[in-house]
């Protein structure tokens, strides 16, 4: 199944049987910088893919050698001229973040090579992290004389720690792969493509019971967001868990010794 996007550019989707979705950037010519066009493409696609209820799990990933350079800088002066021009690009970067920080389902970024700008900030909304040896994270807002969304820079201290977070963003220096995953920032560093080895996790998350996993991702968003209406909420969706017949299965098959099959129901 293909998902028809804002704009068209750059960002294809599938869902495959298994209800394993794959998000790719593509504009490998230009490292995978999103224009403004294509910020509103990614936030519409996982906007209608997060309506897919029997939709698993979430791989962000890219084509090419790179996974995203940040914003594409070449429309900087026409689309991000101003201050008004500048807010109205902010809240296109800040909308795909929080569809992919606010998707019900767990969310993977594969990353190889350049990861930097907008495309850390694509990596630091997800989930999990995986990358290649030779990927590279930075945050070099200082170097640009510009501001990065709060709720961007949110998601990179919960991904960071507050001292990396500050290190990136104050010196606009890089990190190797080796260093993100010290800093907690990636799960893991692959040998080979980590594309392949976030949809080796991504088969895994999809044979759990998908009600479970949703009230986990709930939980642990609220617990990290401190907001009221958050912990209410992951409080309904973990009750519902024990109504469900993904339940009964489960306990069956524990009892039978058997493996379960979850239908998300």
């Amino acid at each position: 199944m293909a998902i028809q996007d804002v704009g068209g550019k750059w960002i294809s989707v599938q869902i495959s049987g298994d209800g394993i979705a794959t998000i790719l950037l593509d504009r490998p010519n230009k490292k995978n910088a999103l224009d403004f066009e294509s910020w509103r493409a990614l936030a519409a696609s996982f906007a209608q893919l997060a309506d897919n209820a029997h939709l698993r799990v979430a791989v962000l990933g890219s084509t090419g050698s790179d996974f995203c350079a940040g914003a594409d800088i070449a429309e900087f002066d026409t689309m991000r001229g101003d201050p008004d021009a500048a807010r109205i690009y902010e809240a296109a970067n800040s909308a795909a973040f929080a569809a992919i920080r606010n998707f019900p389902v767990p969310t993977i970024a594969a990353i190889r090579g350049i990861c930097f700008g907008g495309g850390f900030g694509l990596a630091a909304a997800c989930d999990l992290r995986l990358a290649s040896r030779d990927a590279r994270f930075a945050v070099p807002a200082a170097r640009l004389g510009l501001a990065y969304p709060v709720d961007a820079m949110a998601d990179i201290v919960h991904a960071l720690g507050p001292q990396i977070a500050r290190h990136l963003t104050f010196t606009g220096t890089s990190l190797a792969a080796e260093e993100a995953l010290a800093a907690g920032f990636l799960l893991e560093v692959a040998d080979g493509d980590p594309f392949d080895r976030a949809m080796a996790i991504a088969s895994t998350i999809a044979t759990n019971a998908p009600l479970s996993v949703r009230a986990s991702k709930a939980s642990i968003g609220a617990v990290l967001s401190g907001r009221p209406e958050d912990a209410e909420r992951a409080g309904r969706i973990g009750d519902a868990t024990f109504a469900s017949s993904d339940y009964a299965e489960g306990r069956e098959a524990f009892r039978t010794r058997r493996q379960p099959k979850f239908r998300g129901e």
